[in-house]
Protein backbone atom coordinates (compact mmCIF):
# COMPACT_ATOMS: atom_id res chain seq x y z
CA UNK A 1 0.00 0.00 0.00
CA UNK A 2 1.08 3.34 -1.01
CA UNK A 3 0.96 5.98 1.88
CA UNK A 4 0.88 9.63 0.52
CA UNK A 5 1.07 13.24 2.62
CA UNK A 6 -0.75 15.56 0.29
CA UNK A 7 2.03 18.85 0.42
CA UNK A 8 -1.34 21.02 -0.38
CA UNK A 9 -4.13 22.51 1.81
CA UNK A 10 -5.75 23.78 -1.15
CA UNK A 11 -8.87 21.75 -1.14
CA UNK A 12 -9.02 22.24 -4.98
CA UNK A 13 -6.08 20.37 -5.16
CA UNK A 14 -6.95 18.06 -2.54
CA UNK A 15 -10.11 16.85 -3.59
CA UNK A 16 -8.97 16.70 -7.30
CA UNK A 17 -6.13 14.18 -5.92
CA UNK A 18 -8.51 11.72 -5.26
CA UNK A 19 -10.17 11.19 -8.92
CA UNK A 20 -6.10 11.55 -9.88
CA UNK A 21 -5.22 8.58 -8.24
CA UNK A 22 -8.63 6.91 -8.84
CA UNK A 23 -8.11 6.68 -12.60
CA UNK A 24 -4.43 7.15 -12.95
CA UNK A 25 -3.58 3.83 -10.84
CA UNK A 26 -6.80 1.35 -11.30
CA UNK A 27 -4.90 -1.38 -9.55
CA UNK A 28 -3.27 0.28 -6.81
CA UNK A 29 -3.59 -0.12 -2.95
CA UNK A 30 -3.20 3.85 -1.57
CA UNK A 31 -3.84 5.67 1.51
CA UNK A 32 -3.95 9.32 0.98
CA UNK A 33 -3.98 12.27 4.08
CA UNK A 34 -4.42 15.62 3.63
CA UNK A 35 -5.48 19.00 5.56
CA UNK A 36 -7.47 21.21 4.40
CA UNK A 37 -7.60 24.89 4.84
CA UNK A 38 -11.23 26.28 5.55
CA UNK A 39 -13.55 24.79 3.10
CA UNK A 40 -16.83 23.05 2.47
CA UNK A 41 -16.81 19.67 0.50
CA UNK A 42 -20.26 18.73 -0.35
CA UNK A 43 -21.69 15.39 -1.69
CA UNK A 44 -21.93 14.81 -5.43
CA UNK A 45 -25.48 14.69 -5.52
CA UNK A 46 -26.54 18.23 -2.81
CA UNK A 47 -27.74 21.39 -3.92
CA UNK A 48 -24.73 23.69 -3.04
CA UNK A 49 -26.44 27.00 -2.07
CA UNK A 50 -29.10 24.80 0.37
CA UNK A 51 -26.30 23.62 2.29
CA UNK A 52 -23.91 26.68 2.89
CA UNK A 53 -24.34 29.72 4.36
CA UNK A 54 -23.19 31.91 2.00
CA UNK A 55 -22.73 35.70 3.51
CA UNK A 56 -20.48 33.61 6.17
CA UNK A 57 -18.82 31.38 3.12
CA UNK A 58 -18.13 34.84 1.25
CA UNK A 59 -16.81 36.73 4.69
CA UNK A 60 -14.58 34.39 5.77
CA UNK A 61 -13.11 33.18 2.14
CA UNK A 62 -14.28 29.55 2.87
CA UNK A 63 -13.74 27.32 -0.24
CA UNK A 64 -16.75 25.59 -1.75
CA UNK A 65 -15.77 22.41 -3.22
CA UNK A 66 -18.09 19.04 -4.73
CA UNK A 67 -16.62 15.78 -4.32
CA UNK A 68 -17.16 12.52 -6.29
CA UNK A 69 -19.02 11.12 -3.36
CA UNK A 70 -22.21 10.72 -1.71
CA UNK A 71 -23.19 11.85 1.39
CA UNK A 72 -23.96 15.45 3.10
CA UNK A 73 -21.79 18.50 3.16
CA UNK A 74 -19.01 18.77 5.89
CA UNK A 75 -16.50 21.18 6.70
CA UNK A 76 -12.23 21.23 6.63
CA UNK A 77 -10.17 23.32 8.27
CA UNK A 78 -7.01 23.16 9.54
CA UNK A 79 -7.99 21.18 12.86
CA UNK A 80 -9.49 18.51 10.78
CA UNK A 81 -7.37 15.53 9.43
CA UNK A 82 -8.52 13.77 6.12
CA UNK A 83 -7.95 10.33 4.98
CA UNK A 84 -8.87 8.51 1.91
CA UNK A 85 -8.52 4.49 1.18
CA UNK A 86 -7.97 3.45 -2.20
CA UNK A 87 -8.54 0.08 -3.14
CA UNK A 88 -9.93 -3.13 -4.72
CA UNK A 89 -14.05 -3.37 -4.76
CA UNK A 90 -14.79 -6.77 -3.62
CA UNK A 91 -18.27 -7.58 -4.03
CA UNK A 92 -20.86 -6.89 -1.50
CA UNK A 93 -18.89 -4.38 0.70
CA UNK A 94 -20.03 -1.57 -0.79
CA UNK A 95 -22.25 -0.50 2.30
CA UNK A 96 -19.49 -2.08 4.96
CA UNK A 97 -17.31 1.11 5.85
CA UNK A 98 -15.81 -1.08 8.98
CA UNK A 99 -12.76 -2.29 6.64
CA UNK A 100 -12.04 1.32 6.46
CA UNK A 101 -12.55 2.47 9.74
CA UNK A 102 -11.02 0.00 11.56
CA UNK A 103 -7.33 1.58 11.58
CA UNK A 104 -8.76 5.05 12.99
CA UNK A 105 -11.13 3.27 15.68
CA UNK A 106 -7.68 0.66 16.67
CA UNK A 107 -5.69 3.67 17.50
CA UNK A 108 -8.32 5.86 19.38
CA UNK A 109 -8.85 2.85 21.61
CA UNK A 110 -5.03 2.05 22.33
CA UNK A 111 -5.02 5.72 22.72
CA UNK A 112 -7.70 5.41 25.46
CA UNK A 113 -10.61 6.95 23.27
CA UNK A 114 -13.67 5.04 23.88
CA UNK A 115 -14.50 5.47 20.28
CA UNK A 116 -16.77 3.36 17.72
CA UNK A 117 -18.47 3.32 14.57
CA UNK A 118 -22.10 3.50 14.83
CA UNK A 119 -25.32 3.64 11.95
CA UNK A 120 -24.30 3.24 8.06
CA UNK A 121 -20.70 5.83 8.20
CA UNK A 122 -20.21 8.14 11.50
CA UNK A 123 -17.75 7.28 14.05
CA UNK A 124 -18.56 8.66 17.51
CA UNK A 125 -17.10 9.05 21.04
CA UNK A 126 -19.98 9.31 24.14
CA UNK A 127 -22.67 9.77 21.14
CA UNK A 128 -21.14 12.61 19.58
CA UNK A 129 -19.65 12.37 15.78
CA UNK A 130 -16.00 13.14 15.22
CA UNK A 131 -16.07 11.38 11.88
CA UNK A 132 -18.23 11.16 8.47
CA UNK A 133 -17.44 8.72 5.75
CA UNK A 134 -18.39 8.30 1.93
CA UNK A 135 -17.56 5.37 -0.77
CA UNK A 136 -17.27 5.58 -4.22
CA UNK A 137 -17.09 2.54 -6.67
CA UNK A 138 -15.86 2.81 -10.32
CA UNK A 139 -14.19 0.70 -13.00
CA UNK A 140 -13.74 -2.02 -9.67
CA UNK A 141 -12.04 0.36 -7.54
CA UNK A 142 -13.41 1.65 -4.26
CA UNK A 143 -12.72 4.99 -2.74
CA UNK A 144 -13.08 5.25 1.03
CA UNK A 145 -12.52 8.60 2.52
CA UNK A 146 -13.53 10.34 6.09
CA UNK A 147 -13.21 13.00 7.84
CA UNK A 148 -11.37 13.38 11.94
CA UNK A 149 -12.57 16.28 14.08
CA UNK A 150 -9.12 17.07 15.88
CA UNK A 151 -9.32 20.75 16.84
CA UNK A 152 -11.62 21.94 14.19
CA UNK A 153 -13.36 25.45 14.88
CA UNK A 154 -16.72 24.49 15.91
CA UNK A 155 -18.54 27.81 16.01
CA UNK A 156 -17.01 28.38 12.29
CA UNK A 157 -18.39 25.14 11.46
CA UNK A 158 -21.51 25.46 12.87
CA UNK A 159 -22.03 28.81 11.31
CA UNK A 160 -20.87 28.15 7.73
CA UNK A 161 -23.43 25.19 7.53
CA UNK A 162 -26.31 26.70 9.23
CA UNK A 163 -29.22 27.71 6.48
CA UNK A 164 -32.61 28.67 6.15
CA UNK A 165 -34.57 25.22 5.03
CA UNK A 166 -37.26 27.58 4.11
CA UNK A 167 -35.24 29.32 1.22
CA UNK A 168 -34.96 25.57 -1.02
CA UNK A 169 -37.48 23.54 -2.57
CA UNK A 170 -35.35 20.67 -4.00
CA UNK A 171 -35.23 17.05 -4.40
CA UNK A 172 -31.38 17.05 -3.69
CA UNK A 173 -29.53 15.12 -1.37
CA UNK A 174 -30.26 17.17 2.49
CA UNK A 175 -26.95 17.03 5.32
CA UNK A 176 -27.98 15.12 8.43
CA UNK A 177 -27.11 17.34 11.13
CA UNK A 178 -25.53 15.64 14.42
CA UNK A 179 -23.87 16.36 17.10
CA UNK A 180 -20.10 16.55 16.85
CA UNK A 181 -17.25 16.89 18.84
CA UNK A 182 -12.94 17.37 18.48
CA UNK A 183 -10.80 14.82 19.59
CA UNK A 184 -8.32 16.94 21.14
CA UNK A 185 -10.21 17.30 24.32
CA UNK A 186 -10.25 13.38 24.80
CA UNK A 187 -5.96 13.64 24.99
CA UNK A 188 -4.48 14.85 28.61
CA UNK A 189 -2.18 16.73 26.79
CA UNK A 190 -4.22 17.49 23.56
CA UNK A 191 -3.26 16.50 20.11
CA UNK A 192 -2.60 18.61 16.90
CA UNK A 193 -3.62 17.68 13.83
CA UNK A 194 -0.12 16.85 12.42
CA UNK A 195 0.49 14.24 15.52
CA UNK A 196 -2.39 12.59 14.57
CA UNK A 197 -1.62 12.29 11.25
CA UNK A 198 1.38 10.81 12.16
CA UNK A 199 -0.04 8.58 14.30
CA UNK A 200 -2.59 7.24 12.05
CA UNK A 201 0.11 6.84 9.19
CA UNK A 202 1.81 4.30 12.08
CA UNK A 203 -1.25 2.26 12.62
CA UNK A 204 -1.83 1.84 8.98
CA UNK A 205 1.75 0.97 8.34
CA UNK A 206 1.15 -1.55 11.39
CA UNK A 207 -1.82 -3.55 9.92
CA UNK A 208 -0.59 -3.52 6.36
CA UNK A 209 3.47 -4.44 6.95
CA UNK A 210 3.73 -3.66 2.92
CA UNK A 211 3.36 -0.09 2.74
CA UNK A 212 5.29 2.63 2.23
CA UNK A 213 5.14 6.22 2.26
CA UNK A 214 5.89 7.83 -1.24
CA UNK A 215 4.80 11.66 -1.74
CA UNK A 216 3.38 12.68 -4.80
CA UNK A 217 6.05 13.58 -7.74
CA UNK A 218 6.26 16.36 -9.80
CA UNK A 219 4.78 15.03 -12.64
CA UNK A 220 1.51 13.68 -10.34
CA UNK A 221 1.44 17.33 -8.92
CA UNK A 222 1.15 19.04 -12.48
CA UNK A 223 -1.74 16.73 -13.60
CA UNK A 224 -3.67 17.02 -10.18
CA UNK A 225 -3.31 20.92 -10.69
CA UNK A 226 -4.49 20.90 -14.15
CA UNK A 227 -7.74 18.76 -12.56
CA UNK A 228 -8.32 21.12 -10.18
CA UNK A 229 -8.24 24.11 -12.49
CA UNK A 230 -10.34 22.35 -15.14
CA UNK A 231 -12.74 21.17 -12.74
CA UNK A 232 -12.90 21.46 -9.13
CA UNK A 233 -12.39 24.73 -8.56
CA UNK A 234 -15.18 25.67 -11.42
CA UNK A 235 -18.41 27.56 -10.82
CA UNK A 236 -20.00 24.97 -12.85
CA UNK A 237 -18.97 21.83 -11.16
CA UNK A 238 -19.29 23.33 -7.41
CA UNK A 239 -22.24 24.84 -7.89
CA UNK A 240 -24.00 24.61 -11.50
CA UNK A 241 -23.75 20.79 -11.05
CA UNK A 242 -26.62 20.91 -8.07
CA UNK A 243 -29.90 19.31 -8.87
CA UNK A 244 -32.51 22.02 -10.28
CA UNK A 245 -34.03 23.94 -7.24
CA UNK A 246 -36.82 26.54 -6.52
CA UNK A 247 -35.11 29.79 -4.29
CA UNK A 248 -37.51 31.94 -2.39
CA UNK A 249 -35.83 34.81 0.24
CA UNK A 250 -37.14 38.13 2.12
CA UNK A 251 -35.35 41.11 3.29
CA UNK A 252 -36.06 44.00 4.69
CA UNK A 253 -34.40 47.02 3.83
CA UNK A 254 -34.35 51.26 3.17
CA UNK A 255 -36.24 50.59 0.36
CA UNK A 256 -39.06 48.65 1.59
CA UNK A 257 -39.96 44.35 2.04
CA UNK A 258 -38.55 42.79 -1.25
CA UNK A 259 -38.45 38.86 -1.78
CA UNK A 260 -37.39 37.24 -4.59
CA UNK A 261 -38.38 33.51 -5.81
CA UNK A 262 -35.82 32.33 -8.47
CA UNK A 263 -36.91 28.54 -10.55
CA UNK A 264 -32.67 27.18 -11.21
CA UNK A 265 -31.77 24.39 -13.32
CA UNK A 266 -27.92 23.80 -13.45
CA UNK A 267 -27.38 26.56 -11.64
CA UNK A 268 -29.07 28.90 -14.20
CA UNK A 269 -31.96 31.00 -13.33
CA UNK A 270 -34.57 29.83 -15.90
CA UNK A 271 -37.66 32.08 -14.19
CA UNK A 272 -37.88 35.07 -11.52
CA UNK A 273 -40.20 37.00 -9.49
CA UNK A 274 -40.40 39.95 -7.24
CA UNK A 275 -42.49 41.06 -5.11
CA UNK A 276 -42.28 43.72 -1.86
CA UNK A 277 -43.74 46.73 -1.35
CA UNK A 278 -41.28 49.09 -2.96
CA UNK A 279 -42.02 51.60 -5.31
CA UNK A 280 -41.15 51.06 -8.31
CA UNK A 281 -41.27 53.84 -11.38
CA UNK A 282 -40.74 50.95 -13.80
CA UNK A 283 -42.42 47.54 -14.61
CA UNK A 284 -40.45 45.44 -12.17
CA UNK A 285 -40.73 42.35 -14.69
CA UNK A 286 -37.70 44.23 -16.98
CA UNK A 287 -35.78 43.19 -14.20
CA UNK A 288 -36.70 39.98 -13.63
CA UNK A 289 -35.95 39.05 -17.81
CA UNK A 290 -32.92 40.47 -17.26
CA UNK A 291 -32.22 37.72 -14.74
CA UNK A 292 -33.00 35.05 -16.99
CA UNK A 293 -30.52 33.03 -18.29
CA UNK A 294 -27.88 34.13 -15.63
CA UNK A 295 -26.53 31.93 -13.40
CA UNK A 296 -27.38 32.13 -9.38
CA UNK A 297 -23.82 33.48 -8.55
CA UNK A 298 -23.22 36.89 -6.84
CA UNK A 299 -20.94 38.02 -9.03
CA UNK A 300 -22.98 37.42 -12.34
CA UNK A 301 -25.45 38.95 -10.11
CA UNK A 302 -23.95 41.72 -8.89
CA UNK A 303 -22.71 42.22 -12.54
CA UNK A 304 -25.93 42.16 -14.27
CA UNK A 305 -27.51 44.75 -11.49
CA UNK A 306 -24.58 47.44 -11.50
CA UNK A 307 -25.36 48.23 -15.27
CA UNK A 308 -29.29 48.92 -14.24
CA UNK A 309 -30.44 52.40 -12.40
CA UNK A 310 -32.19 50.57 -9.24
CA UNK A 311 -33.67 53.94 -8.50
CA UNK A 312 -36.40 53.11 -11.33
CA UNK A 313 -37.15 50.02 -9.84
CA UNK A 314 -36.72 50.04 -5.70
CA UNK A 315 -36.20 53.86 -4.83
CA UNK A 316 -33.06 54.21 -2.22
CA UNK A 317 -31.94 50.39 -3.15
CA UNK A 318 -28.06 49.62 -2.96
CA UNK A 319 -26.61 46.89 -5.61
CA UNK A 320 -25.38 44.81 -2.32
CA UNK A 321 -28.45 45.98 -0.58
CA UNK A 322 -30.46 44.00 -3.50
CA UNK A 323 -27.75 41.60 -3.65
CA UNK A 324 -28.99 39.90 -0.03
CA UNK A 325 -31.97 38.62 -1.17
CA UNK A 326 -30.30 36.07 -3.65
CA UNK A 327 -27.91 34.91 -0.84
Amino acid sequence: MRIIVSPSDNAYFNIASEEFLLDSYPDAEIFLLYINAPSIIVGKYQNTLSEINLPVVEEKGIKVVRRLTGGGAVYHDTGNLNFSFHSKNTSGEFMDFSRFTEPVLHLLVEKGVPAKLEGRNDLLVDGMKFSGNAKLVRKNKVIHHGTLLIHSEMQILADALKVNPLKFVDKAIKSVRKRVTNLAPYFADGVSTEDFRTWLIEQVQKENPDSYIQPFSDEEIEKINALANQKYSTWEWNFGFSPDYNFSKAIKIPAGFIEVHLDVSNGIIQDAKIFGDFFAQAPIEEIENLLKNKKHEIEELRLVLSKINLQLYFGAASVEELLEVFK
